[in-house]
């Protein structure tokens, strides 16, 4: 009774089994609601039954099984056949999935891929762009930042320009990239680098700001250089918070990558959702999604790892944060 009541607490903690059973069963629930909409989503269709020996049928009762043009002239006369009567014309009623695919097909659709989709080399080169985007934008997002952030005439110059870049919309971007590099990997990385760069600047100019004069007159007490002051206070303070900004927006970079994969032939997860979609394979579509985010939460789970080890005071006192 007393853990039950602890569940419902306004911002309580839970311990950590108790938060792995109920991630196992928020899974457990939402994979049964997707099963559950995906069949009354469904519908029936008449098909050719290919797994039958055709020749068993008389010439005059393959008339529909040999000319799809007929089948389609006559399919509501068909849909009141019963099973057996379509059965006889060498027909069956497939179940199809047209909106959202059982969780079934989606699972089988990862052999597919793998097959004939070379998924796994594909997902290894959108990760190879993420991550020359996530570095290119780190590069040069932070030595900005800190010098529109630190110092009042850059700041006055440039930093009203550089926030109104937000409010750009990168898909209507992605002509003017091609234009510049063409459709190579140079163009992709150079996307995505700067889908992270006008949000990442403004945040790093947002955390200088937020550094407590506390420690700013306890350095300027001791008698600090600027530099010092930077190296000691606004550095480490700007570090320590910015890896979260930096794990939120990679994040988003994901949703970049399959616009600028979509634009080629050039592999990639994103190519493969275009492929998916041509070839009318929701199936393949959402199995790539599930690729997405696997990727996601190990990436997710990997800035925590690397948070822990470079700034270990943060998570003092606070182990159930992450």
């Amino acid at each position: 009774m007393v853990k039950i009541k602890k569940l419902f607490e306004l911002r309580g903690n839970l311990e950590s089994k108790d938060k792995a059973i109920l991630t196992v069963v928020g899974a457990l629930i939402l994979i049964g609601l997707w099963f559950l909409l995906a069949e009354v989503l469904s519908t029936s269709v008449i098909t050719q039954d290919e797994s039958i020996d055709i020749s068993k049928i008389s010439l005059s009762e393959r008339k529909y099984y040999e000319s799809d043009s007929l089948l389609v002239a006559s399919y509501d006369e068909l849909e009141q056949m019963s099973v057996e009567e379509l059965t006889s014309f060498g027909l069956k009623k497939n179940k199809v999935y047209p909106l959202l695919p059982s969780p079934i097909k989606v699972i089988k659709a990862f052999p597919d891929l793998n097959q004939n989709d070379d998924v796994i080399g594909n997902t290894f080169y959108s990760i190879k762009l993420n991550f020359l985007g996530y570095l290119v934008a780190i590069l040069v997002s932070i030595p900005i930042g800190f010098l529109l952030g630190l110092i009042p005439l850059f700041r006055g110059l440039f930093s009203q320009i550089i926030n109104s870049y937000r409010f750009i919309p990168l898909t209507a971007v992605t002509g003017i990239f091609i234009m510049w590099l063409g459709l190579g990997s140079d163009m992709k990385v150079s996307f995505l680098a700067f889908g992270i760069i006008v949000y990442l600047i403004p945040v790093v100019i947002q955390r200088i700001d937020e550094v407590q004069n506390v420690y700013l007159n306890t350095v300027f007490t001791l008698g600090a250089t600027s530099w010092q002051t930077i190296r000691t206070v606004y550095m480490p303070y700007v570090f320590s918070k910015i890896i979260d900004d930096i794990r939120v927006l990679t994040a988003i970079s994901w949703t970049y990558i399959t616009i600028v994969e979509m634009l080629n032939k050039g592999g990639g997860i994103g190519e493969l959702i275009w492929t998916a979609k041509r070839q009318s394979r929701i199936d393949k579509a959402f199995a790539i999604l599930i690729i997405i985010v696997v990727i996601g939460i190990l990436q997710d789970r990997l800035f925590v790892m690397i948070d822990r080890i470079l700034f270990p005071y943060k998570h003092i006192n606070k182990g159930n944060k992450h």
